[in-house]
């Protein structure tokens, strides 16, 4: 039987909670803006990790992108400090990715919030529905 929770996901897990306090306590560029880090991660041979952020505030491509681009040139200075953090062998190498799940899923509660509202205003199509059963 496989394990429920294997260690790369322990390793992302802890990954992902040190990040976002170093991201806050140590980055201090302002290109940066407020990112949430929603996911890491991490390959089988701990080599390698995706880091997947949200920035609130950016909603412009080209701020999310240059975001994107200052940490991953400091993704070296993210790596040793979270080797001082963590207890492990190696620290995976980071790359940032932008999480477009949030906005995705933001415009697709508008799309059903928008259908419903104009179902409401429609309310014969309803009624006649009933009526037809």
């Amino acid at each position: 039987m496989a394990k429920e929770y294997s260690r790369t996901q322990r390793i992302g897990d802890q990954m992902q909670r040190e990040l976002a306090q170093l991201i806050r306590r140590e980055v201090k560029d302002p290109r940066v803006g407020l990112v949430t880090i929603t996911a890491v991660e991490v390959s089988r041979d701990v080599g390698h990790a995706k880091i997947f952020i949200t920035v609130m505030g950016q909603d412009s491509a080209e701020e999310i992108a240059q975001s994107i681009k200052v940490l991953n040139s400091a993704a070296g200075f993210l790596r040793m400090q979270l080797a001082r953090e963590m207890k492990l062998r190696s620290v995976p190498q980071l790359h940032f990715h932008y999480d477009e799940s949030v906005v995705r899923g933001a415009h697709l509660s508008a799309l059903i919030e928008r259908a419903v509202a104009e179902d409401n205003h429609h309310p014969v199509a309803a009624e006649a529905e009933d009526t037809k059963e």
